[in-house]
């Protein structure tokens, strides 16, 4: 995105995130023809109150500028990474050391979580980062731990939403080549308090697929709900969200708390790109957030955190 995108995303969000900063942050990506300063987009978020922001890296000009701001921060590790770390607890020491340690602390970034690789186990990878996640996770709670960060900085796997599927969502099950590994990420989350976080676009849904239901892509309620026994949905994105549900339920981990890493829509270039359709998308989501109302498989239980896509 080029540099306009913040203040488009303020537009498009009507602001609604004046009263969501309990539950609602922004990406901040850096792949832009025109990047604005790190100090001016942290002056915009504070301006927008945006009290949560996911970055992609540890950039040390975007972390010197978020010190002292208050705004909660996911930092990220590419996948390209995942395999020394997995391989080497003195990898991992200097990581947390030069990219965590180094932020933190009295005037420091309010470093909240690490995302440890980025949808690793997206299909078109081909497994290619899979076995690196749990032994980096493990070392770099080590790391965390030697550094006294452990009580404060909890570790996560952004995952994208092909890991798992069903035609229904009380159906949902991980791909069967995932199982094993998700058993294992799952146990790892709930021992060390973190959430499992998940990317999910019904954009892509309906960008993929001629024949899926523009309206359920939305939140406004659907002509073509999913009726799946007694539960009924009325859009992709809650559909989507207990598919993960009941994925999560069949390997023995019903109650996890889901973070969504990634949701949006898109302004421009493809079919049902535009601003029109971002803003009552996002605006729709931040309300079915606020609401409390969760989803028929989690009732009165919403995202523990979202944010949205993406920054400039």
């Amino acid at each position: 995105m080029g540099s306009p995108s913040l203040l488009l995303l303020a537009v498009v969000l009507v602001g609604s995130l004046l009263m969501a900063e309990a539950a609602v942050g922004v990406n901040w990506g850096t792949l832009s023809t025109h990047r604005l300063s790190p100090s001016i987009v942290v002056d915009l978020l504070k301006v927008n109150r945006i009290g949560k922001v996911k970055l992609f890296d540890t950039d040390p000009a975007i972390l010197r500028a978020l010190m002292g701001s208050g705004i909660e921060v996911m930092v990220g590790i590419p996948n390209e990474l995942l395999g020394v770390l997995s391989s080497s607890t003195a990898a991992a020491d200097v990581w947390v050391s030069q990219n965590v340690s180094r932020y933190v602390g009295k005037g420091g970034v309010n470093m909240k979580y690490i995302a440890v690789g980025n949808e690793p186990f997206l299909t078109s990878y081909q497994g290619q980062f899979q076995s690196f996640v749990v032994p980096a996770l493990l070392n770099l709670q080590q790391s965390l731990n030697k550094a006294n960060l452990a009580g404060y900085i909890k570790l996560v796997v952004p995952c994208n939403a092909d890991a798992y599927g069903a035609s229904l969502p009380s159906q949902g099950t991980f791909r069967p080549e995932l199982t094993q590994i998700m058993t294992q990420l799952v146990s790892f989350l709930n021992s060390n308090g973190s959430p499992f976080m998940v990317n999910i676009y019904p954009f892509l849904s309906l960008y993929q697929n001629p024949d899926f239901p523009q309206d359920y892509a939305f939140f406004e309620g659907s002509s073509h709900p999913v009726v799946d026994g007694t539960n009924v949905y009325y859009n992709a994105f809650d559909g989507n969200f207990d598919t993960l549900v009941a994925a999560l339920n069949r390997i023995g981990y019903a109650q996890l708390p889901i973070v969504i890493g990634e949701v949006g829509w898109p302004t421009d270039g493809a079919f049902g790109a535009n601003l029109s359709a971002a803003r009552a998308f996002n605006q729709g989501l931040v309300n079915n957030v606020l609401s409390n109302k969760g989803t028929p498989l989690r009732p009165g239980v919403p995202p523990a955190d979202v944010y949205l896509f993406s920054l400039p």
